[in-house]
């Protein structure tokens, strides 16, 4: 009998219709021999009502308040879905993450699981019931309730089905798989069978949206493999996993893009010890994750320091770095938010040469102008501008055929 843990998405359990389907997708898994763990979102955009709830009856909600208000949407979706699978006479059983064992830190809205007690959940799996649990959400030690973040439901689901010793992670959600790039933008995108870790974690950071960075890394870590496939359709999905193909036709496996990027330079900024600890200290404090970062060469001891953020953390990073560049002697700090990033990402690529000068020259062709580069092992990243971000993706998914299929 092997152990199975599942997630569905927010749009996979929007609606009662939707939810009576996903219970009937559990039954046959269960109907199969297998003992199930669900993990589930709220349903549509309840998150998202819910914070607007909270904004007019507050100016500025309590942080362990409005965690609190919003892991309740997790919980209406995981009873809601024990009852439509009792009502098929399957036995089942709600949990909130609390209950599941899902231990935090104390980062209200961004917190992450310090560890995972499960022995709740492999009760009432030996008790024979489907264990529907509530993702987004933990429990600090002091037992205030938490919630995880952005992708929170995936990364719930890979850390119980790796405390459970679970065979695979099955993700549901509205797409069938990965791409070689976002089918809404590039209609001729082709779906990958499988994928690897490495490939996948930078999809995931640098804009494919289809799961969470942190939910990979922890499959990587704990050796899950993560199908991610379709909870409308019967499509095979996509296999995440630590054993993809050794040799590929081609190096370039897929192409992501971001929209949501806007660039930080201090002008002028003294070129000695400490300077840009003191800025990214500032920022790592007031909770401002940092992507790209380039410095130019110094002249006359005098440099410039560009950076860039999401554009939802704009405000706040400028809010910490002005006066940081007033008090150093910095010339001035501009901002820009209407700007994009487009990558290329390849485990084939850390070893064959000319993948660089290929993307360079087929935005070049299209007359798109590179702000600023960065680079791992097997991905490339251009900052450009937001308006040529689908250009860009177009160009680049012929450049590299991913139209063909492997």
């Amino acid at each position: 009998m092997a152990l199975v843990v599942q997630k569905y998405g927010g749009s996979s359990v929007a609606d009662a219709e939707r939810i009576k389907s996903v219970a009937r997708r559990i039954a046959q898994a269960k109907a199969q021999g297998n003992q199930v763990v669900v993990v589930v979102s709220a349903m549509g955009k309840t998150t998202d009502e819910l914070i607007k709830l909270a904004g007019q009856v507050s100016k500025q909600p309590s942080e362990r308040e409005l965690d609190l208000l919003l892991s309740t949407g997790e919980i209406v979706s995981c009873t809601l879905l024990a009852m439509a699978l009792r009502d098929m006479d399957y036995k089942a059983i709600s949990l909130t993450g609390a209950q599941a064992g899902i231990r935090t830190d104390s980062t209200y809205s961004r917190a992450r699981i310090q560890r995972v007690d499960p022995k709740r959940v492999v009760e009432e799996l030996e008790k024979g019931n489907i264990v529907i649990v509530a993702g987004f959400q933990g429990l600090t030690d002091e037992m205030d309730i938490t919630t995880l973040g952005r992708g929170g439901s995936d990364t719930t689901a890979v850390a119980l089905a790796a405390s459970l010793g679970a065979e695979i992670c099955q993700i549901y959600t509205d797409v069938e798989g990965v791409y070689t790039a976002d089918p809404r933008l590039v209609p001729e995108a082709q779906q990958l069978p499988e994928i690897g870790y490495e490939e996948m974690l930078e999809l995931a950071t640098y804009g494919a949206k289809v799961v969470h960075p942190r939910a990979v890394e922890l499959g990587e870590l704990f050796n899950i493999p993560i199908l991610v496939a379709s909870s409308f359709t019967d499509s095979p999905g996509t296999l995440i996993h630590g054993g993809a193909s050794m040799e590929v036709r081609n190096k370039v496996r897929s192409i992501a893009h971001d929209l949501d990027v806007a660039k930080i330079t201090v002008v002028g900024v003294p070129d000695r010890p400490g300077i840009a600890a003191s800025i990214f200290e500032s920022l790592a404090k007031a909770n401002v994750s940092v992507d790209t970062i380039v410095q130019n060469a110094s002249i006359d001891n005098i440099t410039d320091l560009t950076f860039t953020v999401a554009k939802s953390q704009l405000d706040r990073a400028m809010d910490v770095v002005k006066p940081i560049a007033q008090s150093i002697g910095a010339r001035e700090c501009v901002s820009d938010a209407r700007l994009g990033k487009v990558s290329i990402i390849g485990t084939g690529m850390q070893n064959t040469p000319g993948y660089a000068a290929r993307m360079f020259g087929t935005l070049s062709e299209h007359g798109i102008n590179i702000q600023l580069i960065t680079t791992s092992e097997i991905r490339i990243t251009c900052i450009i501008d937001e308006a040529r971000v689908k250009d860009a993706v177009h160009a680049l998914h012929r450049a590299f055929e991913l139209e063909i299929k492997e």
